[in-house]
């Protein structure tokens, strides 16, 4: 028996006169992966047909044909009674040689004015532009979340931390609309992104457009596109947009790698600040004790996957000339895969941050330890008509004398403040709680509560007009 495939069957294959390897039509085929374009393959092929039939190319009764054909190709692929062929290579070959199976003549006619270059280019900007806009959905619903958190506890005191050190009390719900602003950034990429690929590269063709008399613009309205590409070569030849989505995504997942490591620390015994739901945490097969918080790890470790992707997407294009190769073949499983992983990283988050339940007097009394108002006692200082480089000394005095007697600034008396500097009063009192040091910040994006309640109802009012509710 031959190794060889008759390619009687390839549209292309007027030219050859040997039948592929099967080895290197195995190699070549992208199907197994790129069927997932088909809706948008078929809506392509619609519009193009649509504009075939507008400008005089194709028959009111061809365009029909193929319209009907093709949504009966819908049905049948959306059923799972659709039969992928690897010999047709691709998900346009198994869609195009079905058609013009179903309604003949008028199947073949639907390719006149384009070529795969475009289509395909086609196919991945609409598939991208679609799956953005369930990222950023989805990614609204996590931002939300974020906001309810922050509002419940916009008066719930925790340390906040540089360097892993008790830096200065903050509020948990003025640490929650960090991760919000920070997710925010992230939508605007997402938009950015999406509005840069939102052309048409349909009419392209091969690589220098076509001599049929075709409507760009009209192709591009039918599929929802602002605009038409205003060059054929760069149309078909760059994937400079997805590797825009990978280097968002890369962004988005580090912030979400960010707030996996807080939570992972936080769930710990030795942190102890936050619980999680059984149902995101799963326990050790030998240590019965053990509740471990799996989301959140594993979300910190995808992170690497999108940015790996982020690099394999920038290495294809690095070194193509001008205009497609095959090389581009390779765009799509780390483009496919990144998406997936956007999207599944998102609603672990989404689904999650609702359930977050911090452990109040725990995160109190972290913040009462490391002397987190020794910056409010300088301040104070200072505000005595003490120069702030003098105040701080003295404040690091007291912090040494604190830690040689095991006393917090709040819990010293005021004859051992004075030791070491007489314009500490007994007002000095108001300034060394943990209230007092949060309320003192209250100025726009200080952790204030009522600046972290005027910072969500401002968010939530953007949230509500984008998402229409």
């Amino acid at each position: 028996m031959s190794d060889k495939t008759p390619d009687a069957i390839k549209p292309w294959g007027g030219r050859f006169s040997e039948a592929t390897d099967a080895f290197v039509e195995r190699f070549t085929a992208s199907v197994t992966f790129d069927k997932r374009l088909y809706h948008h393959d078929i809506n392509g092929s619609i519009a193009h047909a649509t504009m075939l039939g507008k400008v005089g190319i194709l028959s009111a009764q061809e365009v029909d044909a193929i319209v009907g054909g093709l949504e009966g190709i819908r049905e049948d692929i959306v059923a799972g009674r659709f039969e992928w062929s690897v010999q047709l290579e691709d998900v346009h070959m198994n869609i195009e040689s079905e058609l013009t199976r179903r309604i003949g003549i008028a199947g073949k006619k639907l390719h006149t004015g384009r070529s795969r270059n475009d289509q395909v280019a086609t196919d991945i900007r609409l598939y991208v532009r679609d799956e953005i806009d369930a990222l950023v959905g989805t990614l609204a619903r996590l931002q939300w979340a974020l906001l309810d958190l922050a509002e419940r506890e916009a008066e719930t005191i925790m340390p906040g931390f540089t360097h892993l050190q008790t830096a200065q009390p903050i509020t948990f719900g003025h640490h929650m609309m960090a991760w919000y602003e920070m997710l925010e950034r992230d939508h605007g990429r997402l938009r950015d992104c999406r509005a840069r690929l939102n052309q048409s590269p349909l009419g392209a063709a091969a690589l220098a457009g076509t001599s049929y008399p075709i409507d760009r613009e009209y192709t591009a309205r039918l599929l929802g596109f602002t605009a038409a590409t205003r060059n054929s070569l760069d149309s078909v030849s760059d994937r400079d947009f997805a590797i825009e989505l990978a280097a968002a995504g890369s962004l988005l997942m580090t912030h979400l790698s960010r707030f996996s490591e807080e939570l992972v620390l936080w769930t710990s015994s030795q942190f102890d600040f936050v619980d999680l739901p059984d149902r995101f945490c799963t326990g050790s097969s030998i240590m019965p004790q053990k509740k471990n918080p799996d989301v959140p790890e594993l979300v910190r470790g995808k992170t690497g996957r999108v940015n790996g992707h982020l690099v394999a997407l920038l290495t294809l294009m690095k070194s193509q000339p001008l205009a497609y190769n095959k090389d581009n073949q390779e765009d799509k499983e780390p483009l496919f895969d990144l998406i997936d992983t956007l999207r599944d990283c998102l609603k672990a988050y989404a689904d999650m941050v609702p359930a977050i339940r911090p452990k109040k007097e725990s995160l109190y009394n972290a913040a009462l330890k490391g002397y987190a108002t020794a910056t409010d006692l300088a301040d104070y200082l200072v505000r005595k008509g003490i120069a702030f480089r003098d105040a701080h000394e003295i404040v690091g005095k007291s912090v040494a004398y604190g830690i040689a007697q095991k006393k917090d600034l709040s819990a010293m008396s005021l004859q051992e403040l004075q030791q070491f500097s007489s314009a500490i009063e007994q007002d000095v009192f108001a300034v060394l709680t943990l209230e007092g040091s949060v309320r003192a910040r209250n100025h726009v994006g200080g952790t204030a509560p009522e600046q972290v309640r005027a910072a969500v109802e401002r968010r939530r009012e953007e949230l509500r007009a984008r998402i229409g509710v």
